[in-house]
């Protein structure tokens, strides 16, 4: 499985002193940029160190056939203090069906780091719809995380991925009961309404259930979905647009639209959705 880490984000990590005797400077050694200010007890990998321990942990963990053909994407913000790293493994698939439709989803290993203070190491396991090329993380459950302080090291955190790597399998599982969820006597505009606490992201949101529902069926994995497309897209496809600040933001800003989604599905009225 080659792997490489982009020159730009392959840099180590050095600290100086601030004025304030309890904050340091975080710097990029090879450019001397300072990415931010924190805590003197603040401890982290570096970019490199960190996402090659991910795929190094994914390769011991799983087949050859698995790992063949994995596409790694990598994006950054905050001038490189913020990466994530999204790995898709098209071996490792389910297919989802309806009576109208088919889709094969695929396995995601989505890796977060941060070293100016502002990210928690975090590693999430997914999927990928193949169809669309939605990004679906489904809850709480499907994460790892640890946070950059003095107790914090790489060996620990890889042993707790390999413990934590998830059963993309039974995710699959759980889609395919959303997908023999029916929901075309459900007033789903009145539950978005209900769940998104907005009414302007509700009607849009229902918009896109519509056009889902169109080529899946009224069901809840047409709803969810619908969801995703929200966490992959933000432009004239699905109405979402993210406003431009001039600021290197845009990647976080995506990634918290999938923590949003998360959250969408971790709740109760999304969980116990029952076809009326």
């Amino acid at each position: 499985m080659p792997f490489d880490i982009p020159e730009y984000l392959d840099f180590d990590v050095a600290f100086e002193d601030t004025r304030m005797h309890d904050k340091k400077y975080v710097i990029n050694e090879t450019t001397g940029q300072p990415l931010g200010i924190v805590g003197k007890s603040f401890r982290c990998a570096s970019h490199g160190d960190f996402f090659r321990g991910v795929v190094d942990t994914a390769t011991e963990t799983l087949s050859a056939h698995d790992l063949a053909d994995a596409d790694f994407s990598f994006n950054t913000a905050r001038n490189g203090a913020w990466a994530m790293l999204d790995i898709t493994l098209p071996n490792v698939t389910s297919t989802i069906k309806t009576d109208k439709f088919e889709t094969s989803i695929g396995n995601r290993i989505i890796s977060l780091h941060g070293i100016d203070g502002s990210c928690s190491n975090q590693v999430y396991f997914g999927a990928i719809d193949f169809f669309c090329t939605n990004g679906m993380i489904t809850g709480d459950h499907d994460k790892v995380r640890k946070k950059n302080t003095s107790n914090f090291t790489m060996n620990s955190f890889i042993y707790e991925l390999n413990r934590a790597r998830t059963d993309f399998y039974t995710q699959a599982e759980k889609m395919q009961v959303w997908a023999n969820t029916d929901l075309k006597y459900v007033d789903v505009s009145s539950l978005l309404d209900d769940m998104l606490g907005s009414k302007r992201k509700s009607e849009r949101m229902y918009s896109l259930y519509m056009q889902e529902a169109g080529t899946r069926g009224h069901n809840k994995f047409a709803l969810y979905s619908a969801m995703t497309n929200y966490a992959s897209y933000a432009d004239e496809r699905n109405g979402f647009n993210l406003k431009t600040t001039g600021n290197d933001t845009q990647a976080i800003s995506m990634w918290s639209r999938e923590q949003e989604v998360s959250k969408w599905v971790s709740d109760d009225r999304f969980r116990y959705l029952e076809a009326a």
